[in-house]
């Protein structure tokens, strides 16, 4: 296992072993005719200043070198569907198994990754990774054959001991080449975290735009963006200069090589060591050298960024998800709805306070479970775990008497109904929104759903109704309409548990009130838990468990709660109370 991680980009490029396999052949059959052009053309040099060349024997190498440039054409664009097609696919695999593998990561990735990191591996990091497997395995490829080929014809064809002189500055390209490689992938990895970094603040500004303008932090916005936007301008220049350094230099090496040509072969050509032609397609041979050194440099500046990027892509392949269905999970497919917390007791970490401390409850099928309790009481942190975002010891939370931890995550997850606090919409119609979680959905089923919570008369106001599109994160819609459209979303799953995480604070109290008459209708025979700050929410629920500082301080019925003289009652009272003194304004 820990060998095919290892190799994992090695996984991808052998499924298209047979396009890399057939564009190399292809690519060297290119190198290969790209020997004869010279050849040809200092045939005709020596031939015609020695006049043993004919007209005939002229067009007919003409056309020789008009069917090796055809040949060449046809080289090259076969070429290139074999290879940077294979490069294109790879991307697009790799970026749905990157997907596919961070839907299975757990919450506590996310809170410790932040956003524009992971957008910067979907989209820099894999194109660097699509460069390696397209362009750079090319460009390595022609360097060093087309190079051999081109350095071997010109010892065979025109001279050895000039073709030795005039290459040895080539081999400071290639000891340099090492060490700049290696000042590149550092530099990119620089260049990437500084993107990472700028990517997420645009994300985080955009996203809380309406929090800024509301406390005109714009000015501070844009001071804090200045210096983001500074450091990856920097870490971007850090990797120019470089290039500025090296190409120049490497023209500079070039450049020698044709002065040593020009002098030691013109001396050779005059003396009739070698003939006319024969320094003149030296001298073509040699220029054909120069794209393989810019091509070694290419290849090693894509080689290092892809090493770079495949590095943080791999980070994500090797992160293991925090929950997962264990050896002893059972083969269940659905829930009745009976809960049952035993001694349940949770931290997020060790160094961190009991957030949940010896919790004990149990709900039956088809009642109400309402909790209550001060901000910070645990009320969230109780829900999380029924849907087993963290993990809690096995048994502290059963199921139809079942361990949460022997049901699958699917199974699970399937047959709870969830609406967060948060209310989160997708930028999508409010149709598409609402059907999210039933896929076959029809619009009647969705039409009723809205109906439920009490939203479908607000839908049908806006010009498109349910085909209206929801502003990303659903901001054009008002707070009420979001969290109406989010129990929408949940009544229309139809799940043995539905779990309403504070979900109606936005709302007035006699819709609350129809809501809840509606809950109380659809949902018999079904659980539901309710979270809440307002008595009136819970004021019909089955039972109320009260949580403070996450202790089970009261548990009983709406009833039981008030003879108690405790903390409902005093929430109660206060409310009342609340109630008469806004009443009375």
């Amino acid at each position: 296992m820990k060998e095919k991680k290892k190799s994992f980009i090695l996984t991808y490029v052998w499924r298209y072993k047979w396009n890399y396999i057939l564009g190399i052949i292809t690519l060297y059959a290119v190198d290969y005719l790209n020997l004869f052009i010279p050849q040809f053309t200092g045939e005709i040099t020596d031939g015609l200043r020695s006049h043993s060349l004919d007209i005939n024997g002229v067009v007919e190498l003409i056309f020789s070198i008009i069917l090796v440039g055809a040949g060449l054409a046809i080289g090259r664009f076969f070429w290139r569907i074999f290879i940077f097609g294979a490069a294109r696919k790879i991307e697009y695999e790799l970026r749905n198994d990157m997907f596919a593998k961070l839907e299975t990561l757990s919450l506590r990735y996310f809170n410790e990754n932040k956003t524009g990191d992971l957008m910067t591996r979907f989209t820099n990091d894999l194109q660097a990774i699509r460069n390696l497997l397209g362009p750079a395995i090319i460009s390595a490829f022609d360097a060093i054959v087309l190079t051999i080929l081109v350095i071997y014809k010109m010892m065979t064809y025109v001279d050895v001991k000039l073709t030795l002189i005039a290459c040895v500055p080539m081999i400071i390209i290639a000891v340099g080449g090492y060490y700049f490689g290696e000042e590149i992938e550092r530099r990119f990895g620089r260049k990437q975290k500084a993107f990472a970094d700028l990517s997420d603040m645009v994300q985080e500004s955009i996203s809380g735009a309406r929090v800024i303008k509301a406390f005109a932090q714009e000015s501070e916005e844009l001071d804090a963006f200045g210096k983001v936007n500074d450091k990856n301008r920097k870490e971007n220049l850090n990797v120019v200069k470089l290039y500025a350094v090296v190409m120049p230099l490497l023209d500079v090496i070039v450049g020698v090589s044709y002065v040593i040509a020009i002098i030691y072969g013109g001396k050779l050509a005059v003396t009739g060591e070698i003939t006319l032609g024969r320094f003149i397609a030296f001298n073509t041979y040699l220029g054909s050298l120069v794209w393989p050194m810019i091509a070694m440099g290419d290849s090693i500046t894509s080689f290092s960024q892809g090493q770079a990027a495949i590095k943080r892509i791999k980070q994500v392949f090797d992160e293991e998800p925090d929950i997962f269905d264990g050896e002893d999970i059972l083969d269940i497919k659905e829930l009745k709805g009976e809960i049952e917390l035993s001694h349940l007791t949770f931290s997020y970490s060790p160094d961190l306070p009991k957030a949940l401390d010896d919790v004990s409850v149990k709900v039956k099928q088809g009642s109400t479970l309402a909790i209550l309790g001060r901000t910070g009481a645990g009320k969230t942190t109780l829900v999380n775990l029924l849907e087993r975002l963290y993990d809690v010891e096995d048994g502290m939370i059963k199921i139809d008497g079942y361990s949460i931890r022997q049901i699958p995550l699917r199974t699970l997850r399937e047959n709870i109904a969830y609406v967060p606090q948060d209310n989160f919409l997708f930028s999508d119609t409010l149709q598409k929104n609402i059907a999210f979680g039933l896929v076959t959905a029809t619009l009647d089923d969705v039409i009723k759903a809205c109906e439920a919570a009490c939203v479908h008369d607000n839908i049908i106001d806006f010009p498109e109704g349910y085909e209206t599109m929801v502003g990303e994160r659903g901001v054009t819609l008002s707070g009420g309409q979001k969290q109406r459209s989010s129990i929408a979303r949940a009544l229309l799953k139809n799940s043995p548990i539905l779990i309403l995480d504070d979900s109606l604070s936005a709302v007035d109290t006699d819709t609350e009130e129809r809501i809840l008459e509606n809950l109380k209708e659809l949902r018999k025979d079904k659980t539901t838990i309710i979270i809440a700050h307002r008595i009136s929410t819970v004021v019909n629920a089955d039972h109320v468990l009260v949580l403070e500082n996450g202790k089970l301080a009261e548990y009983g019925t709406p009833d039981e709660l008030m003879a108690l003289d405790g903390i409902y009652r005093n929430m109660y009272e206060k409310q009342q109370l609340e109630k008469q003194l806004e009443s009375e304004v």
